[in-house]
């Protein structure tokens, strides 16, 4: 075989194979994105109207992410959170619309103890989804309810709902992100 033929073989081949590695590199980090933002990242698209935009807005969040400094509770934290949301629940029994306004703030402490800014909402839904992208639309939805509690637009049901929805988010920030602890684990750190 002359050099010209195996030139005329060995470049189409090795584009072929780069286009391949590019293209398997793609559907990787798409995967690895819609499985860590979970339904977040649907919504992301939705919201941008292109993948390729949704995607590089979630690789910023994740970069902003690395810089903020999340950090575990300690085994007395996590125990007083455990007794503050007992006590909010408790609450509800005979104030629903403040236990909801208090189990807004004990989340909201408790992303701040954890390490995530809390100044701004729209902000700490995006720090939030991170890692904790499955678990999101709860605090979203407990947030609206919230706000409508505020303005007497609530019915009891909507804001025991609320309250389901902030102890999705409370348990999953209270364990640091995994699966919520059984029985005593609660006091582990």
């Amino acid at each position: 075989m002359s050099t010209g033929t195996l030139i005329a073989i060995i470049v189409p081949v090795a584009v072929l194979l780069i286009l391949a590695v590019a293209l398997w590199w793609f559907v990787s980090r798409r995967r690895r994105l819609q499985q860590q933002f979970g339904p977040e990242y649907e919504r992301t698209v939705r919201r941008s109207g292109s993948r390729l935009s949704a995607e590089r807005d979630l690789r910023e969040r994740e970069q902003r992410h690395e810089q903020l400094r999340i950090k575990p509770l300690s085994p007395q934290t996590r125990r007083q959170y455990t007794e503050d949301w007992t006590r909010v629940q408790q609450e509800f029994v005979d104030r629903p619309v403040d236990a909801v306004q208090h189990a807004d703030r004990l989340v909201t402490l408790l992303m701040h103890d954890r390490g995530y800014p809390t100044e701004d909402y729209e902000q700490r839904l995006r720090d939030l989804s991170v890692e904790h992208g499955q678990t999101l639309e709860h605090y979203r939805a407990a947030h609206a309810i919230n706000a409508a509690a505020s303005r007497d637009a609530a019915t009891t049901e909507e804001l025991r709902t609320a309250m389901v929805h902030y102890r999705a988010l409370f348990a999953e920030l209270l364990n640091g992100g995994g699966p919520p602890d059984r029985g005593t684990d609660t006091e582990r750190g």
